[in-house]
């Protein structure tokens, strides 16, 4: 959408401009302007947008002028550059627009030196400007609006078109071979990854996108159900078909354990033809969106799938096909409540006792959701002064700029802003040494392929203006569309579409390309070179961070389900669920220097994998306990066990000794290990429940959980008791 956005504004400005009769090098102007004033907007509210974008305008006419004023004053020009350029990185601590107006300005300014401005061509130059700002707001606004609720709505819909291929992977999955198995469980991973991402997506929306608070709990409820139970169903069918048991589908080591090539499954004979049958239906129960199922075999369907749930309708099998289609069952519970959630209220004249039991399932917990949510303020930044991440990078990227201007000048007094724009980009969204490093590599190998696709565009386009114009924005809508994917690619897209630039400006060469590749280089060395010197974070500092931020949010959800499940306080389990997964979104980000391909250091690289792997497993089983533990209020399937509370302070205790370790605090004792949540929860004589039971499952979570934080603290160099285990689940 952003892609389309950004093309249709400049294909609106180059039409409205073409009318005026304004020449090639205003054509340019305008459609970088149009670009500038469509993506610098990233606030989510209509209302926010509109004003950004009407304060951006000023700022671009100021920049634009500034920049044609001192276009002959070398000096003073470049001292006023390297202060917009610290503003501009300054302005994003406050926030959304704050971003966007320093954006607007830097960029706008780097117009300006582009088309090579001056005070003769200012009264142009502000039509134009005008024109591009006028023409983005048309585009954004009327065009391809973009509101919260479509966007949360596109995103919904995103959700089941990623559940219904997860569903898909599950049916190829059944009868996949010895040769196909490593796709096939590639795919499954992916699948169950994208739709993590989706659903992440979507909590990022609610609160802008839906009505009310208890709206929004509702949706973000029967989401989570699905995505846990799509991911349950992926592991139920991998320990039906190997002896090896699978705990989680984030398996991200090179070496992870895989289930053995056989298929134990071919041996079960009808009710592996059953289960068949019954994942294609449930990929079909996912894909129909009619509400209307008075009649249908859809409701046939889903009568069927649900009545998995109660032991008599379970097929005949061995213990581990019988939890799939338990697995199954849950899954089209999960479903149901995802469309009822989606399309509305479902006719009920087809209902079983199985389909009505869940129905009277879900309006129990509906009744349970808070009417109105209270409004939780956001943590304010303790840090002041040069502290600050904000006032840090305005430091950087203006003291890495200045290197620029006087590098670049060496090698070209016409193009050395080429440089000061590397530097710039380098550090956007970039928080350490090792992240800005990572960027300036990305940039410099995308700007070499796109100087080769540069020479062949422009010996293709020749003097054909509109025909340069139609490669412009196929390569702007390139650049969008990669952009969340590779950074690589952005920059490729970006530099080929710069020698369409220069080809419609009559000042295309292959000289000029290679020069781009110089500034480039040099701009990314002179950001690293500023990022290594001038208030330097480095990388292992900031994964430390968000290591110790993704352990005291696993602390949160683990605490607080566990308490729930133990009879405790109602808490908002699934909000602490998603915080936990945005601080382990962050690691990840923090952590990709250390993994890269490039990185020499290799041990370090495989203990980074390794911790985000370890954490992934921990956030799936958090998640599913909070996910258990909020039905507890309603559901007729599980009942509190004071028992727990002794583990969940076993759990609490060891995250926290590992976090002091993170955070560098004081701690005394060692992480304990060795005896197994069974074995603490049998200290009355009571047996170990029922593979079947929701009781078994919660055990589960809770041993996997207490020896992913083992492994990590291992992992850590944390001290660890070692007894041994008396049982295990």
């Amino acid at each position: 959408m952003a892609g389309l956005r950004t093309v249709g504004a400049i294909v609106l400005t180059l039409v409205v401009l073409a009318l005026l009769g304004t020449g090639v090098t205003l054509l340019v102007a305008g459609a970088m302007a149009a670009m500038v004033a469509t993506f610098a907007i990233r606030e989510k509210e209509v209302r926010g947008q509109a004003v950004t974008l009407a304060l951006g305008l000023p700022v671009a006419l100021a920049a634009v002028g500034l920049g044609a004023v001192l276009h002959n004053r070398i000096i003073a020009g470049d001292l006023f550059f390297i202060a917009l350029i610290f503003g501009a990185a300054y302005a994003r601590r406050f926030g959304d627009r704050g971003t966007a107006l320093g954006l607007i300005g830097f960029q706008v300014y780097f117009l300006s030196l582009f088309v090579h401005a001056t005070a003769a061509t200012l009264p142009e130059l502000f039509l134009t400007l005008t024109v591009a700002f006028v023409c983005s707001a048309v585009v954004r606004f009327a065009v391809f609006p973009d509101t919260p609720e479509r966007t949360l709505s596109r995103l919904r819909e995103a959700f089941r078109a990623r559940l219904a291929q997860l569903v898909a992977t599950h049916r190829e999955l059944v009868d996949t071979g010895p040769e196909e198995l490593d796709g096939v469980l590639d795919d499954l991973r992916r699948h169950t990854a994208r739709l993590h991402e989706t659903a992440l997506m979507i909590q990022g929306r609610l609160e802008e996108g839906t009505r009310d608070s208890a709206t929004a709990a509702l949706l973000q409820r029967r989401i989570a159900d699905a995505e846990i139970a799509a991911e349950r169903l992926g592991m139920t069918l991998l320990n039906a078909r190997s002896a090896e048991r699978t705990d989680t589908l984030t398996l991200h080591l090179p070496h992870a354990p895989v289930p053995a090539t056989a298929n134990r499954m071919q041996s079960e004979g009808d009710a592996v033809a059953t289960l068949r049958r019954d994942l294609d239906a449930l990929g079909l129960l996912v894909a129909r969106r009619a509400p209307g199922d008075r009649g249908t075999a859809l409701a046939h369907v889903r009568n069927r799938l649900l009545g998995y749930r109660d032991e008599e309708d379970l097929p005949r099998g061995s213990m581990a096909v019988q939890d799939a289609f338990r697995a199954l069952g849950e899954a089209a519970r999960a479903v149901l409540g995802l469309r009822l959630a989606l399309d509305g209220p479902q006719d009920e004249s087809d209902d079983t006792s199985a389909t009505t039991r869940s129905r009277e399932e879900f309006d129990a917990e509906d009744l349970a959701i808070v009417g109105v949510a209270e409004d939780e303020e956001g943590e304010e930044d303790e840090r002041t002064g040069l502290q600050r991440p904000t006032t840090r990078a305005a430091f950087q990227v203006a003291a890495g700029s200045a290197l620029a201007i006087v590098g670049g000048e060496f090698l070209s007094t016409q193009r050395w802003y080429w440089a000061v724009l590397t530097c710039w980009v380098v550090f956007l969204n970039t928080a350490s040494t090792g992240e800005v490093l990572v960027k300036g590599y990305r940039r410099l190998l995308g700007t070499v392929l796109g100087v080769v696709a540069g020479v062949a565009l422009a010996g293709l386009v020749g003097n054909h203006t509109w025909t340069a114009f139609a490669l412009v924005l196929l390569c702007v809508f390139g650049m969008f569309f990669t952009a969340p994917l590779s950074y690589a690619l952005m920059s490729f897209f970006v530099t080929a579409m710069l020698g369409l630039l220069y080809t419609l400006l009559n000042t295309y060469s292959v000289a000029t390309l290679v020069l781009r590749i110089e500034e480039t280089a040099l701009g990314a060395a002179c950001g690293i070179i500023a990022a290594a010197l001038v208030l330097p974070v480095h990388t292992d500092r900031r994964t430390d961070e968000h290591l110790g931020a993704v352990l005291d949010r696993l602390r949160e959800a683990v605490s607080a389900a566990v308490a729930q499940l133990s009879g405790g306080p109602a808490a908002d389990l699934l909000t602490l669920a998603r915080d936990l997964d945005t601080a382990l979104n962050d690691l990840r980000g923090s952590t990709q220097p250390l993994v890269h391909p490039i990185t020499p250091l290799r041990v370090r690289r495989q203990t980074a994998r390794y911790l985000v792997a370890l954490l992934e497993t921990c956030a799936y089983h958090a998640r599913s306990l909070a996910a258990t533990a909020e039905v507890l209020p309603s559901s007729r399937s599980v009942a509190a066990d004071p028992r727990l509370e002794r583990v969940g302070r076993r759990i609490a205790h060891n995250i926290d000794l590992i976090s002091a370790r993170v955070k560098e605090e004081p701690a005394d004792g060692e992480v304990e290990a060795g005896a197994s949540i069974a074995s603490l929860l049998d200290a009355d004589g009571s047996p170990v429940p029922p593979s079947h039971t929701v009781t078994f499952r919660v055990l589960r979570h809770l041993q996997r959980l207490d020896e992913g934080v083992v492994g990590i603290a291992r992992a850590l160099d944390v001290p660890v008791s070692g007894r041994t285990k008396r049982k295990s689940i």
